[in-house]
């Protein structure tokens, strides 16, 4: 018997922001991602994902929540499972954003439903967003948040459950080096205050992790950064990805891919016990 679901009347609710698309934030990612782009002008391309450098949260300081982000009720459901991860997301590219543009998003709560786990409930959330400018839609992306509870003071140093070995078969790779200066930049850059992504007391005395966990956003971004370093002139046209294992700062880890038929990139990140902890694929145009 599926369990209650108390946050369903929170499906079809909207919120609608708009934003203008701006150089400065563009070369400072590139900077983080230790890449040479010549400096972003008027007119200039935003990169496949770097749109997540717009549309920020700004939650007074009063609204934010124990773990660093806003509090939950406004647009997303009041959800009590104190753990949050971006678990994923769908994204299909119509054309590119430009430097420059007033851009709009709408966004709407696609699905929220509940399951019981091995560790607790569990909450997912799907949110679908469309960014448009003045040429009509751009792109639109469905990203998927989960919940869950913290783990119980007695199981906090617990093993995991057995990770997934990650594809052996790659064509390209790039190792990265996850230290607290990428994560502290990226979270800036994001306006992310999610505290797991710079506070190592909470994540490892409150959430029970080992130690500071790479954003699934910075992970898939690296990612496709992995696949334009590979094929500079392509296009992405979608992309998907999949969270399987969380990433930490204590450990380096692997960006890898290689093609998987005529326009298909498979692309996955591989942890250092060898363990697959993020599943991706492209479609170029």
């Amino acid at each position: 018997m599926a369990p209650d679901n108390p946050w369903r009347d929170w499906i079809g609710r909207t919120e609608r922001r708009t934003d203008l698309v701006t150089a400065a934030p563009l070369a400072m990612l590139s900077a983080t991602l230790d890449r040479d782009d010549p400096e972003p002008v008027a007119g200039s391309d935003v990169p496949p994902l770097w749109h997540w450098l717009y549309f920020l949260p700004v939650a007074r300081q009063g609204e934010i929540g124990p773990d660093g982000h806003a509090k939950r009720g406004s647009f997303l459901p009041p959800v009590p499972q104190p753990r949050r991860m971006w678990a994923g997301g769908r994204l299909a590219f119509e054309h590119p954003l430009r430097v420059g543009d007033e851009i709009t998003r709408v966004s709407r709560i696609a699905d929220v439903s509940v399951k019981d786990g091995r560790s607790g409930r569990l909450v997912f959330v799907c949110v679908r967003h469309e960014i448009a400018d003045a040429r009509g839609v751009a792109l639109t992306e469905e990203h998927d948040i989960v919940y869950r509870d913290n783990p119980p003071a007695a199981t906090v140093a617990a093993p995991a459950a057995a990770p997934q070995p990650a594809p052996a078969a790659e064509r390209y790779s790039r190792e990265i080096a996850p230290d607290p200066v990428l994560l502290f930049r990226y979270s800036a850059l994001t306006f992310n205050g999610h505290r797991i992504h710079y506070d190592r007391s909470y994540v490892t005395g409150v959430e029970g992790y080992p130690g500071l966990i790479v954003h699934g956003p910075l992970i898939a971004t690296l990612l496709v950064d992995l696949l334009r370093r590979q094929l500079p002139g392509a296009r992405v046209r979608r992309f998907q990805f999949r969270a399987v294992r969380p990433i930490f700062d204590i450990h380096r880890f692997h960006v890898c891919g290689r093609q998987d038929g005529e326009r298909r990139h498979a692309l996955w990140a591989r942890d250092h016990e060898g363990a697959l902890a993020m599943e991706a694929s492209a479609d170029l145009a």
